[in-house]
């Protein structure tokens, strides 16, 4: 006990003894800072500043906004349903409702701007009793064209839906979304790494301390600076997802961080992809647009083909614009219909409002997942680049080590 106390009186008396205390201190700040700086440049900035990789830079997840969003889906959306599941769970009837809700008060003007498109001098001269007629005879027809229409787009919705060209694709062009929905999924992981990086700095800045006082080699400044940086990435990211499974030793039990809250990162995923991503709209606007879109213009004109040749209005149309008009006609209603329904699908207050089916089902589904499956949502945003983020630590961290040094120590590399 007498030869500690010695050795300590001897250490605080040291002339050195503030610049030695200051190495651990700067190691915790090269850590904090390092992990601050690798997890910035992994989401920002969102577009490439200046001419990457060398001369400039783009985060790592939007620089590879493809690959990273394909990944995402493939290891999230993919595995938490099918299309067909995920469509259904919007349910069909709501789906008819909306449509006819929709298109009831809008018949009128729906009808007129086509028919005025086709010939304006004819519509806008015929008798008010033969245009009742006809509006009357649209309204009439409308819930049992919207109820056999979407009662086959809901059976064929997985060969209408390109789920995952749909998902990836918005992704991608939404690079900020995507920095989202892995920044909000893996938000208190992200803090923990950078934390992580202020406790294991000091900790190895201690080690440093000591090997510098034993062994003042103007190298060991900046080697263990280096290490400081590469390793405290290194463990904190390994940290966020290891072990998958309860590892006790003693009365400790170890257990991934990402691993433990899967509860809470299942329900902010549902919210953001219901949110944002699995919307009716979107759905919708692939089905009517996406690469598919030749089979849903067969099944509209299919439905819309009996109310378009009923007999009193095919004839009355026949008799208006002739034959080749009424063709025209026809090519004119189909393509006004696929306008009409997307917008009819993209509204907001809508989407909201069935948000929360597919949102439930989400999370009932995520939260269960194995912890092998449940990983890989946020996984691959480090697991791709994991040696950047550590080449990044300790590359940092050897400058510091310069810094420390030449400035506390004033000796030089050269």
């Amino acid at each position: 006990m007498e030869q500690v106390t010695n050795l300590m009186q001897q250490a605080w008396n040291h002339p050195d003894f503030w610049l030695y205390a200051a190495i651990p201190a700067i190691a915790g700040a090269i850590g904090w800072a390092t992990n601050w700086l690798a997890i910035k440049m992994t989401f920002f900035p969102v577009e490439p500043i200046g001419w990457p990789p060398f001369l400039g830079w783009q985060g790592v997840i939007p620089s590879r906004s493809e690959k990273m969003s394909g990944i995402f889906v493939d290891n999230s959306l993919a595995k938490l349903g099918t299309t067909a599941e995920l469509f259904e769970a919007f349910e069909t009837d709501e789906l008819k409702e909306h449509l006819v809700r929709s298109l009831k008060p809008r018949i009128e003007e729906f009808i007129d701007d086509i028919m005025c498109e086709s010939n304006a001098v004819v519509w806008e001269n015929l008798p008010s009793l033969t245009k009742r007629l006809v509006y009357a005879r649209a309204r009439s027809t409308i819930p049992r064209i919207a109820d056999s229409m979407m009662e086959e787009i809901n059976e064929r919705s997985e060969e209408l839906i390109d789920m995952h060209g749909m998902a990836t694709d918005l992704l991608t062009r939404d690079k900020t979304l995507l920095n989202r929905m892995f920044m909000e999924c893996g938000e208190a992981e992200l803090n923990f790494v950078i934390k992580a990086g202020l406790y294991l700095g000091f900790l190895f800045g201690v080690t440093q301390m000591l090997a510098w006082i034993y062994f003042p080699q103007w190298w060991v400044l900046p080697a263990f600076g280096f290490l400081v940086g590469a390793t405290t990435n290194w463990i904190a990211l390994n940290a966020i997802f290891r072990p998958l499974h309860p590892y006790k030793i003693g009365p400790v039990t170890f257990l991934g961080l990402f691993i433990k809250r899967q509860d809470e990162v299942s329900k902010t995923f549902a919210r953001l992809s219901t949110a944002d991503v699995l919307t009716v709209g979107n759905m919708m606007e692939n089905i009517l647009n996406g690469p598919n879109e030749v089979k849903t213009r067969k099944i509209i004109r299919r439905h819309l083909r009996p109310a378009i040749d009923d007999t009193v209005t095919k004839l009355m149309a026949q008799v208006t614009f002739g034959p080749t008009g009424y063709v025209d006609l026809k090519d004119r209603l189909e393509n006004a219909t696929l306008t009409l329904g997307q917008e009819i699908f993209t509204d907001q207050r809508f989407n909201r409002e069935r948000a929360p089916v597919i949102e439930k089902m989400l999370y009932e589904r995520m939260s269960v997942m194995s912890p092998e499956e449940y990983q890989d949502l946020i996984r691959p945003a480090f697991k791709e680049d994991e040696w950047i983020l550590v080449a990044i630590g300790g590359v940092l961290g050897f400058a510091a080590g310069v810094g420390q040094l030449v400035l506390l120590f004033g000796q030089s590399i050269l």
